[in-house]
């Protein structure tokens, strides 16, 4: 299984990137949202799903793990497949949809095109608890590059132990906040104490 491809942007238009990474150019299809946070640079980290069929084979890249997780959770969903899936997270931001799931927001998710009222009721229905519990939810999008990986490893380790993702999410917000310069182990010991 792929998990990212690190490499230079050789190519890229608003629904697809070539990356080319030792010589390779990867071929990559991607969201609108990964376009715009990717555009201005040179050296770029994509998240992979690696798509496969009989009779076709792709990789769809994201900018982050959590727009990715919410890929893998609409493609989930009966009627929505890799392009409706792209097409959403085109038109709205990870956390707009997740957060018209959570609050029932039919209109907004019907908003999309290629998606109707059925469509987005069984998306709200089949998604709505998996995004309370946390398998879909953002990890602190107020974090910086810098401190995404001690921030994703701290949650890691706190879910280990039997939190809860959303109760992690604020408490570590609140910390990056006071302490954007915190370690792992400074940020788990922090949360402890709030948690």
């Amino acid at each position: 299984m792929y998990d990212y491809i690190k490499g230079s942007v050789e190519t890229l238009t608003p629904t697809e990137a070539v990356i080319e990474c030792y010589g390779i150019g990867y071929d990559i299809l991607i969201s609108l949202q990964t376009y715009e946070a990717i555009s201005n640079q040179k050296e770029v980290k994509i998240y992979l799903h690696h798509y496969l069929r009989e009779d076709d084979e792709q990789f769809y890249g994201f900018a982050t793990r959590e727009e990715r997780e919410l890929f893998r959770l609409l493609i989930s969903v009966s009627g929505i497949g890799v392009g409706t899936a792209r097409m959403m997270l085109s038109s709205l931001t990870d956390e707009e949809i997740r957060n018209a799931i959570l609050s029932e927001n039919i209109n907004t998710i019907k908003s999309i095109k290629g998606i109707g009222l059925k469509t987005a009721q069984r998306v709200i229905l089949e998604l709505k608890d998996k995004i309370v519990k946390g398998s879909g939810n953002s990890s602190l999008l107020l974090a910086t590059e810098g401190n995404n990986a001690v921030i994703e490893e701290a949650t890691i380790a706190l879910s280990m132990l039997g939190f809860q993702k959303n109760n992690i999410n604020k408490v570590l917000s609140a910390i990056i906040k006071e302490r954007p310069d915190a370690k792992v182990e400074e940020l788990i010991k922090a949360a402890l104490q709030r948690l």
